[in-house]
């Protein structure tokens, strides 16, 4: 089991586009092969963050994942909306690796 804890600090007048944009790439990940949860939340005190928890069965199928062609466009929101690289914390059973 892998799970991914990715927090997003963007600009908060991107908000509607970053929302709309998630809606997208969520709807699409989570009918790939592997995903068991792929959910994104709000910061309750901090409008300008945003948490995506995912939830994946290997670790194939995370790195599938981050090259499937959906993925392009998301990327592209993001670095248009961040106001700081996403920090993103990969943890197995074994380690936790933050990247």
């Amino acid at each position: 089991m892998i799970y991914v804890v990715a927090t997003l600090t963007i600009r908060p007048e991107t908000r509607a586009e970053l929302i709309a944009a998630a809606k997208t790439v969520i709807g699409i990940t989570r009918k790939e092969k592997g995903c068991i949860l792929y959910d994104l939340h709000e910061s309750t005190t901090d409008p300008s963050r945003f948490v995506f928890v995912e939830q994946w069965e290997t670790m194939e199928d995370l790195m599938a994942h981050g090259g499937n062609e959906h993925m392009r466009p998301w990327r592209k929101v993001v670095k248009e909306c961040a106001t700081a690289p996403t920090k993103i914390e990969i943890i197995t059973p074994e380690k936790v690796d933050v990247r």
